[in-house]
């Protein structure tokens, strides 16, 4: 009747919402103005053609008791659906607690409850089903000190496994029958034909001219991989870690490194990086010694190395090295192009010894006794370096094996570890493939007897090749890069995960830094079992985190493909194991390092393995995309003092700007979606995964070819397209104006804006949502 009649049942069209934002450069949105309009008929009451009015009826009597009626009825189904509600949310909440570890449980978040018409199921008796707290717990019971100890005895005895050599290829052949063993759903092994580098018939040579006469520093049964083999001779200068700002206070004292011979101390960045610096000075040769340790029987170890500015082999430059695939003769631009030689340390300081120039800078000293700069400029005394080196093409082995996940087996997390190692390779490769295979034996025998049904997939991988650069992850990614990237969410390195005991190192992606910090809170400490790992780190434990270097296999991972990766590994800070990559990295020497190393790398198992399971458990992704938002609005703040400088340029840094405000109002849109989204939508949660998991390939520049700069990830990468080399150009700006190619710095700040801005767009999701406005 017309007296109960509403608005709210009257049959209007949905109403709708017209916003407009005025874009912002801090990503926060202002102006909005809401318009609400509904369509309206023509000549009569809204919905209803006129000419129903005439024939209708009119009213009854009784017409406020069938409104009474009306309303008592909508009442009831309103009290029905709260009901239903209230008791499903709650229901939820105790799934929430679930998934975080914060409650018990009596649901099970890896199940449906309801079937697809929105019925409840039938309850059906089944396998019992795990949650994360109790599946914590199963993990870290199953975990065996005494596999481990076996696992990484298998080294015991044994000089070297170079990759592609008898040692190596025995040892891939156990991990195959290993992981055959534990009733994985697949293994297999995946073979490439690679050119290394390996030591010549005679060793490589060092000298000391004086007066004509030649002295032998030293000569090493140690080699560096990819050197230039042939014989230079040039005046020794010392350039600390051959940084660029070492390089900069050389050319401050007035010292020419053209024709040079130069000397470097390891550590900070990679042997590689210190080449091309000095190749780029006009250094005709290298020489690096390790740097300080507390154990003086290391001075007189050499390590082995690789100069290959770069991962994967160097002569199939972004191309797989599969065996069927014929290339032209290529090679890499990282080659360093001169001769390399690493040294001992008691070999650093006679030589030292025999300079006789100006006295290093106090922070240049590094522990020797007569650190020299160089030699005076009466001195006739030069160096004379001999590389004997010589190129072979080997056949190496990746192996794996795989547990498919039960809902969506074509999205996976890897655990990887290099095998091969010049010398015994105790801490370098013995203790990662202990790890991963005690990782592969525990979360095997939880899928297979255990009940636990991961929603994706679990990969191991055992690569070869990892003491040249990464060889054979590197030529894994490159032969599947077309798929890797949209299948493959997230890489756990387990290499040098323990080379010392009281301090941890950690390398990734900020993807995933809440998840290893969510880990950390729930791992016992080695040292004290009353006490978790997250007491190691403090609360500004971000800022500790260490960059991924090219010497990491888990780089390749981030910076070519685009996949987040985590690196974690005890070590001693200020006290470095002094045997990595030398032929006295044993057992032995790794035991005298470290106290309990098999609780050690049982943590670090513990700690992978939960990161794994994680990630094959939830039903979302354990990825947090505030941890970039936060990463781009610190780098905004460091280029904020620069606005000046670009201004007189004619240019702006605010598109750049613009660009992160885009991302982070993604960022937020998703986490909205994610919240408001059924869980128990396959469909819809496997969507919003997928947007999760793409950020940081987003993040890879898409104006660059892969072939001509691989890593092109704007974080992480190598090239003047990232973060770093904008602000390094900026610096050099403010430093004189005229020193910087203005059409460089254009196309920089292009590349970054619109790789930002591109990232942005993809988080959205659907190509209508996007904003395209900049």
């Amino acid at each position: 009747s017309p007296d109960c009649r509403s608005s709210q049942f009257s049959g209007e069209p949905t109403s709708y919402t017209r916003f407009s934002i005025a874009r912002q450069t801090d990503g926060d949105n202002s102006h909005v103005e809401m318009n609400l309009a509904a369509d309206e008929e023509e000549g009569g009451e809204i919905g209803r053609p006129e000419h129903l009015h005439a024939s209708m009826p009119p009213p009854r009597r009784n017409g406020k008791n069938l409104c009474f009626v009306i309303m008592a009825a909508a009442l009831l189904l309103l009290i029905g659906f709260l009901i239903g509600y209230l008791s499903y949310r709650g229901r939820m909440q105790r799934v929430n607690r679930c998934l975080d570890g914060s409650g018990n449980c009596e649901m099970t978040p890896t199940a449906s409850y309801f079937s697809d018409d929105g019925m409840e199921e039938e309850e059906v008796p089944g396998p019992r089903i795990l949650y994360w707290p109790e599946l914590r717990k199963m993990l870290s019971s199953k975990l065996s000190t005494a596999h481990l100890e076996a696992n990484l005895r298998q080294r015991e005895g044994k000089n070297s496994f170079e990759a592609g050599k008898a040692e190596d290829e025995s040892t891939a052949s156990r991990v195959h029958d290993q992981f055959t063993s534990f009733r994985m759903d697949d293994v297999w092994n995946d073979e490439h034909y690679v050119r290394l580098q390996d030591k010549g018939s005679s060793r490589n040579q060092v000298f000391i001219i004086e007066d004509g006469q030649e002295e032998e520093l030293e000569s090493p049964d140690a080699y560096v991989a990819y050197s230039k083999s042939g014989t230079v001779t040039g005046k020794p200068v010392y350039v600390n870690y051959g940084r660029k700002e070492d390089f900069q206070k050389i050319r401050n004292l007035g010292v020419s490194m053209n024709g040079a011979i130069t000397i470097f101390r390891a550590g900070k960045i990679t042997l590689a990086e210190k080449v091309a610096n000095a190749r780029k000075e006009g250094a005709v040769g290298v020489l690096m010694y390790p740097g300080p340790s507390n154990d003086r029987k290391a001075d007189s170890y050499v390590p082995f190395a690789h100069a290959h500015l770069g991962t994967g082999d160097p002569f199939t430059p972004g191309f797989p090295s599969f065996n069927h695939t014929q290339f032209p003769p290529v090679e890499s631009s990282g080659l360093p192009q001169i001769p390399v030689q690493t040294i001992s340390r008691e070999a650093a300081a006679r030589l030292f010894g025999k300079m006789d120039g100006d006295k290093c800078l106090e922070e240049w000293r590094a522990d020797i006794m007569g650190c020299k700069v160089t030699v005076s400029s009466s001195s006739k005394m030069t160096v004379k370096l001999t590389v004997n080196n010589v190129m072979v093409d080997r056949k190496i082995l990746n192996i794996f094996g795989v547990l498919k996940g039960f809902e969506e087996p074509d999205r996976y997390v890897v655990l990887g570890a290099q095998r091969d190692s010049w010398g015994p390779g105790a801490a370098k490769a013995g203790v990662g493939t202990a790890i991963l295979l005690e990782l592969a034996r525990v979360i095997s025998d939880m899928v297979k007897n255990g009940d636990y049904k991961p929603r994706r997939s679990i990969i191991f991988a055992s690569w070869s090749a990892g003491e040249y650069g990464a060889v054979g992850a590197t030529e894994w990614l490159e032969g599947y890069s077309t798929t890797l990237h949209a299948k493959a969410f997230t890489y756990i390195n387990l290499d040098t995960a323990v080379l010392g005991s009281t301090d941890i190192k950690i390398s990734a992606s900020p993807l995933l830094y809440s998840l290893l910090e969510t880990t950390m809170k729930r791992v016992k400490d080695p040292a004290n079992d009353s006490r978790f790992l997250d007491s190691r780190l403090g609360s500004g434990w971000i800022k500790k985190v260490v960059p991924l270097d090219l010497d990491n296999a888990a780089f390749p991972f981030l910076a070519y493909s685009g996949i987040p990766v985590v690196s974690f590994g005890f070590y001693d800070e200020g006290d470095e194991y002094a045997f990595l990559g030398t032929t006295e990295d044993t057992l032995a020497n790794l035991k005298r390092k470290t106290v309990s190393l098999y609780l050690l790398m049982r943590t670090a198992a513990e700690v992978a393995g939960q990161i794994a399971l994680r990630m094959t458990h939830d039903h979302e992704l354990f990825l947090d995309l505030d941890r970039y938002s936060d990463e781009l609005l610190s780098f905004q703040e460091k280029l904020w003092h620069f606005n000046g400088d670009v201004k007189e340029l004619g240019l702006t840094l605010n598109w750049l700007y613009f660009a992160r405000g885009d991302f982070q109002r993604a960022a937020d849109a998703l986490r909205r979606d994610i919240e408001n989204s059924d869980r128990e939508n396959r469909i819809v949660r496997r969507a919003l995964n997928d947007r999760m998991m793409k950020v940081e390939y987003d993040f890879l520049s898409p104006y660059l070819s892969p072939k001509d700069a691989p890593f092109r990830h704007i974080f992480f990468g190598r090239g003047s397209h990232t973060l770093k080399s904008l602000l390094e150009n900026l610096e050099q700006l403010a430093a004189n104006k005229t020193s910087v190619d203005v059409n460089e710095l254009k196309e920089q700040m292009a590349l970054v804006t619109w790789t930002i801005k591109g990232a942005a767009n993809a988080l959205v999701g659907d190509i209508w949502n996007t904003d395209n406005e900049i």
